[in-house]
């Protein structure tokens, strides 16, 4: 459903806000290895989310990747605007790119209701909650 990049991005920022509290930071190797993702692609993903305002990240000996409380508060479907764009909230389920209501794909009306569905669960869905489950327990990032 997702890219491979819009999945790294969504679990390494869950991974960065489960791991993040006070002046913590979490370095690429420890997001690399929890969410197992190859290094070098993962570091262009990290950019990509840090340029857009969903991780901070910090050079030096105590450097890494971080999120504050307002970071947290964001909704998941910002990271997947971030890296893939809305087009799967929006797109033809078929690719067509003239499908409307006016002219729609065979598959049309019940893939509307699938985008509308996920990009309200995305929507409602905020990073925090996730990070929560990741810290207590009740989810996981890796096989």
């Amino acid at each position: 459903m997702f890219s491979k990049s819009c999945e790294y991005a969504i679990r390494a920022t869950l991974y960065i806000a489960s791991e993040t509290s006070g002046e913590h930071r979490v370095g690429i190797e420890a997001i690399c290895r929890h969410i197992e993702a190859p290094k070098h692609f993962t570091a262009k993903i990290l950019q990509i989310l840090t340029r857009n305002g969903i991780v901070h990240s910090q050079k030096g000996v105590n450097g890494g990747f971080y999120m504050d409380a307002q970071q947290t508060k964001q909704a998941l479907k910002r990271i997947v605007a971030a890296v893939d764009g809305n087009k799967i909230f929006t797109g033809c389920g078929l690719g067509l790119k003239e499908c409307s209501d006016h002219k729609p794909c065979p598959l049309h009306e019940q893939f509307k209701a699938v985008r509308e569905s996920l990009g309200n669960m995305m929507e409602q869905t905020s990073i925090e909650l996730l990070a929560l489950q990741l810290k207590n327990g009740k989810a996981v990032l890796k096989r």
